[in-house]
């Protein structure tokens, strides 16, 4: 990621030029400096800052310019200095934090109270300590205000943060904080398309509120008093630990291995939500736990020819995930048994894998565009960065692992049609591979396992879901559309579930899909107007099984209907709701989420959501090195790599894994099978429902 930030400079000063105008002023960002403290610099809200720079929720770099509102001021804030002034009272003093201060440390050198000192600088409230501001410090013996009604009174509009975690939604989270799934998007550019784990929302109004009875909170004091106590038996000391972007109170508690109570107890202003630049109390002389596979020292080098022309955009990392493996057995299981591939090993010769990777340097040098627009504008490219990404940390993880295996990496300069899979195999790059991981294109992927078929050498095609032609070489990674829909009628089936279908008529391709392959469904008819017939429906649900109702509709006033009458017929008779594929007309605020779950909305994926600590592992040493949460290209980097690797060093060839062995890693599942025209395809699939508790799950 050094190599997106290096650029953003650049990137702002081109933009800036078009923005300054009457109402908007450039501002040169410092080191150290947060979104928070410039926005209080300025009197302005972070979301005015990111409304203009959305770049800037990435991270700020030093020496970046920044456009910032200033309501028709175009005048540059000045840093307050420590001044002195009289009043009736006594005297004030104001003093500008500095890094690793605290509250209690600058209460006590100036011998004033938490109260004092929070009443004089309400602002202490709502956003907590942070480096750079300016305090008031109250002359001694003064009688604060009451700090609600202060705070209250020089706020016209808050703002609370949020850290999305796993299983969360839009929905969920707009109804929490009482606002709209609108507003949250308007507010937070960046989450229209998806909503990644770990992202912080700027949310318009108050943290939702805590109700504790006295009798709890008076426990809960207790207790507080009885680590307290027994920290200071042990000797425990502390020390003052800074808040990095994108970091959340559930990733600072597993650093410090302290609960979130805990944490908070520390530190009472977490209780208003956890910022960015932030000073914490936290257990000093503490070291991070390192996964155990990045405890190992790597033993040998890893060939990336590519490093010796183009500077690596993606920094190096060295986290890793413990893998698990389900065997198959001969007959399929619904519950595999799961055991650690990685105690499985039996191969000690040493492997050989090579990526092809479309970085395409050649065409980007005699282009005159520049890296920085490129990047702004390319997705192909910048997909390639992130499944980059991933991959390195799959292979710093074979190092720690000391895994047998030497790594290659070549720009496949690829197009649709065209890549220079040729030339490298008449270079003598790839014969003596024993696994190859792409070309990206789907041709491609299938043109160089036609080269290397002689060779006998397995060829990964890490992204496409085309159904692929008939090469035994060749293995699918991305289960195709058909197997994806396949495995959840498979499923319903596995459950003698009666299946009924609700599908609009414009939904040929369903209609055509369903009537073809999956015999025995039966459709619910529709009115003359192209709407459900709401009592041909009901009909054709039976009392004593499970009626699984599969809709395919983006119509609104047809969803709504076909969820009112499941709902009626829950009454009588068990009704799950299923759909083939994601579908938005679900995701606003016209179709209640709560309807949603009450009817179990399944449906099935290739990726899950998991919050086993293996994948928490991951994402945490991912963000640590790239300074971004993994995106789905990253992750299936990572996982694609991993798994092409860990089969290389089992006693089985890699065809014969494939043909024994499923295996789980962070989001993707390779259920692999030989298909009867030739070649190896995909279907590991994942069935989702939502629970009762709102929470997304696997089913059984």
């Amino acid at each position: 990621m050094k190599y997106y930030l290096a650029l953003l400079s650049l990137v702002f000063f081109i933009t800036c030029s078009a923005f300054a105008q009457e109402k908007v002023v450039k501002y040169k960002v410092s080191s150290g400096e947060t979104i928070n403290q410039i926005a209080e610099k300025f009197k302005v809200t972070p979301y005015d800052i990111y409304s203009l720079n959305p770049d800037a929720r990435t991270g700020l770099v030093p020496n970046t310019v920044l456009l910032i509102p200033t309501s028709g001021k175009a005048t540059a804030v000045k840093k307050e200095v420590t001044a002195s002034k009289n009043t009736a009272t006594g005297k004030e003093t104001t003093h500008e934090v500095q890094p690793k201060e605290t509250l209690f440390g600058i209460e006590k050198k100036y011998g004033v109270s938490d109260e004092a000192l929070k009443a004089a600088n309400p602002f202490l409230v709502a956003n907590g300590l942070q480096i750079g501001q300016t305090l008031t410090i109250p002359a001694k013996g003064s009688v604060p205000k009451s700090v609600a009604t202060t705070a209250k009174s020089t706020t016209s509009e808050k703002y609370v943060y949020h850290d999305v975690v796993a299983k969360e939604t839009k929905y969920s989270i707009a109804k929490e904080y009482k606002t709209t799934i609108e507003d949250l998007e308007k507010r937070n550019p960046d989450i229209v398309a998806s909503l990644p784990v770990g992202y912080r929302l700027t949310i318009k109004g108050t943290a939702p509120k805590t109700e504790v009875s006295a009798s709890t909170a008076n426990v809960e004091k207790q207790a507080e008093a009885k680590k307290s106590n027994e920290a200071s038996k042990k000797g425990t000391t502390y020390m003052d630990y800074q808040v990095k972007p994108k970091e959340t109170l559930y990733s600072l508690s597993r650093t410090f291995q302290l609960t979130q109570d805990e944490l908070t107890a520390l530190n009472p202003s977490l209780s208003e939500g956890l910022k960015e630049g932030m000073v914490l109390k936290v257990p000093s002389g503490f070291v991070a736990p390192v996964p155990i596979i990045a405890q190992q020292q790597p033993q040998q080098t890893v060939e990336k020819p590519i490093e010796k022309t183009v500077e690596k955009p993606v920094e190096n990392t060295g986290g890793s995930i413990r893998i698990l493996e389900k065997v198959k057995s001969e007959t399929v299981s619904a519950d595999p048994e799961v055991v650690e591939l990685t105690k499985k090993r039996g191969q000690n010769e040493r492997k050989k894998v090579v990526l092809l990777l479309p970085f395409n340097i050649a065409k980007m040098q005699n282009d005159t565009t520049s890296v920085a627009t490129r990047l702004k504008k390319d997705k192909f490219l910048n997909m390639t960065l992130d499944f980059y990404s991933g991959a390195l940390m799959a292979i710093d993880s074979a190092k720690a692992l000391k895994l047998p295996i030497d790594v290659a990496i070549y720009d496949s300069q690829e197009t649709k049609n065209t890549s220079n899979i040729s030339a490298l195999i008449s270079q003598n790059k790839l014969q003596d591979a024993n696994a190859v991981i792409g070309p990206f294109y789907q041709s491609n992927a299938e043109s160089t396992a036609n080269s290397l078929r002689l060779y006998n050498v397995p060829v990964i095609s890490p992204l496409s879901k085309d159904t692929a032609n008939p090469i035994d070489n060749l293995y699918q990674s991305v289960p195709t559309n058909d197997v994806v829909r396949n495995a959840v009628f498979d499923y319903m089936r596995a459950k003698n579930g009666n299946i009924v279908a609700v599908v609009d008529k414009k939904k040929e391709s369903v209609i055509s899909y369903i009537k073809q392959n999956q015999k025995g469904v039966v459709f619910a008819g529709l009115s003359e107007t192209g709407g459900l017939d709401v009592a041909s429906l009901k009909s054709l649900l039976l009392p004593n099984r499970m009626n699984y109702v599969v809709m395919e509709t983006a119509n609104t006033a047809m969803v709504k209907t076909t969820i009112k009458a499941l709902l009626d017929a829950q009454k009588t008779c068990q009704v799950q709701l299923v759909i083939l594929e994601p579908n938005s007309t679900l995701d606003t605020d016209e179709i209640s989420f709560d309807n949603l779950v009450k009817l179990k909305l399944m449906y099935p994926s290739v990726t899950r959501e998991s919050d086993e600590q293996p994948v928490m592992i991951f994402e945490k040493e991912y963000r640590l090195k790239n300074k971004v949460n993994p995106n789905t290209y990253a992750t299936r980097g990572f996982d694609v790599t991993f798994d092409t690797m860990m089969r290389l060093v089992q006693e089985k060839t890699y065809q014969e894994t494939t043909d024994s062995i499923t295996t789980e890693q962070v989001d993707n599942k390779f259920q692999y099978y030989k298909k009867e025209d030739g070649g190896h395809a995909n279907r590991g699939v994942y069935i989702l429902y939502y629970d009762t508790d709102l929470t997304l799950k696997v089913a059984n």
